[in-house]
């Protein structure tokens, strides 16, 4: 079994920036792809950001040159650094993890529990 607990949500004025942090913990696991994901009320849920396990990364066109995607495998975390915020970007943000599960082989996902990025004007 894989935890996932995100932080660095906030309130933030429109133009600053946030970031979120995204760790994995539990045992005989090894991260495949890093994924961001945010919801806001009513919507469904949607991916912002995924990097791969090569370091390859994909962004949602509305957050593309804004929003950078990294990973740390040692620390088995992933980062969204969000710049230039705007009220469009307030949502809450969850972190999915893919992991190959060492003990099974098998691959699952994992979500954190959410963190809350509120942008005002």
């Amino acid at each position: 079994q894989v935890q996932v607990v995100e932080s660095g949500g906030g309130l933030v004025q429109a133009g600053g920036s946030l970031r979120l942090s995204c760790v994995a913990s539990g045992r005989n696991f090894r991260l495949i792809d890093m994924s961001w994901y945010r919801q806001g009320p009513d919507q469904d849920r949607k991916e912002v950001a995924r990097i791969g396990l090569r370091g390859q990364v994909i962004y949602e066109d509305s957050v593309e040159g804004r929003f950078t995607i990294s990973r740390d495998d040692a620390k088995n975390a992933s980062y969204l650094q969000m710049n230039s915020l705007n009220a469009e970007d307030t949502d809450t943000y969850y972190c999915k993890l893919h992991v190959c599960e060492s003990d099974s082989g098998r691959y699952n996902g994992y979500w954190g529990q959410g963190t809350q990025v509120t942008v005002f004007s």
